[in-house]
């Protein structure tokens, strides 16, 4: 059975699938979720950060949820389950909160230490986010899953660093690396390779997707086909580390207000084809907000996304797409998709 977490600002669905069909519920009302993982090591565990009710876990893939983020100060605005670090029988967990800073927990979320190591970099004094420049938060974090204690955090805005001994010690931000880190994605089946939707390309254009071949040393970007550059949702082929889907808008405006939105999704094939944009089952790009992207580990080839417009899947690597039968109030269309998760819930 498939499972789909989505969060719609103060509400966060489960939706199961089962030979076409799908059942949902609503959990966790009146939470705004942020984030939301899964443990590949036990998929019944999954963790949800809220903005304003900290960090949350569920036992039973989400059917029920109850609060585990005692010692992590602020919101709680990523959330990451190691697949390379162990610990009794369940992966190391890791929480980016706002005010920007990274707590890791080695016991599925009972207790939880700070890394402060992260916000003692030379950058940090420049991190900012733009809707509220006093302050900044960690906008994705991921573990390499071929290498133990190497971690990637995204910082909105103003840095993309990182951490080769679980978060005790870190690298600053390489001069050509972006700024404006989205979506961060790693592979199993690509060691080193990271994948990063930015903002960037809403200033500089060009600049919105790129990867990294080697950990985030070096940086290659590539734009052919996009004719939008302000990136947002990514994906990766579980089977495939070349196949890639995006979404993107010209900007945060069109990619978050329902009131004024316009994007759209683009896939990439290996071999180093352009982007192609996907339009064969989805709305027009008018009044549909950036959408969230996720894969399930069980599903080569399949995508999922998340808009206010309602939940999609892709069966053939992002070309086309059909709306999942899943109950989508009309509220839902003037409200801002917050977290998606898709996995095999048994």
């Amino acid at each position: 059975m498939v499972r789909i977490l989505a969060a719609v600002e103060n509400e966060l669905l489960v939706a199961d699938g089962k030979n076409g069909h799908w059942e949902t519920g609503r959990r966790m009302d009146g939470a705004y979720v942020s984030c939301v993982a899964t443990d590949l090591l036990n998929p019944q565990r999954a963790y949800a950060g809220t903005f304003d009710r900290g960090l949350w876990r569920s036992a039973d893939a989400g059917g029920s949820w109850e609060p585990v983020g005692e010692g992590v100060s602020g919101s709680v605005t990523a959330v990451a389950v190691s697949r390379s670090e162990r610990a009794g029988g369940h992966g190391v967990v890791y929480a980016g909160t706002e005010p920007s800073a990274l707590y890791r927990s080695e016991d599925a979320g009972e207790t939880w230490r700070e890394l402060g190591g992260m916000r003692e970099l030379p950058s940090a004094p420049e991190w900012s986010f733009p809707p509220r420049p006093e302050t900044s938060h960690v906008r994705a974090v991921v573990s390499d899953p071929n290498v133990e204690g190497t971690v990637y955090v995204a910082v909105e805005a103003g840095a993309l660093v990182r951490s080769f001994d679980g978060g005790e010690t870190w690298e600053d931000r390489v001069p050509d690396g972006p700024r404006d880190t989205h979506t961060l994605a790693t592979h199993l089946e690509a060691p080193g390779r990271l994948y990063s939707a930015a903002g960037d390309g809403f200033t500089r254009a060009g600049m919105g997707y790129a990867e990294s071949p080697d950990g985030g040393d070096t940086w290659e970007r590539f734009s052919d086909g996009l004719d939008l550059h302000y990136l947002w949702g990514l994906a990766v082929d579980p089977a495939d580390p070349g196949r890639v889907v995006v979404s993107a808008s010209n900007g945060p405006r069109e990619a978050h207000n329902p009131a004024g939105a316009s994007s759209g999704i683009f896939h990439k094939e290996p071999g180093g084809d352009p982007w192609r944009e996907a339009t064969r089952g989805l709305p027009a790009r008018e009044g549909r907000v950036a959408a969230i992207l996720a894969a399930n580990e069980t599903e080569p080839g399949i995508f999922y996304a998340l808009t206010n417009e309602g939940l999609y899947r892709s069966p053939d690597g992002g070309f086309r797409w059909e709306r999942l039968g899943v109950a989508w109030p009309d509220r839902y269309l003037r409200r801002r998709p917050g977290a998606l998760a898709v996995f095999e819930a048994g």
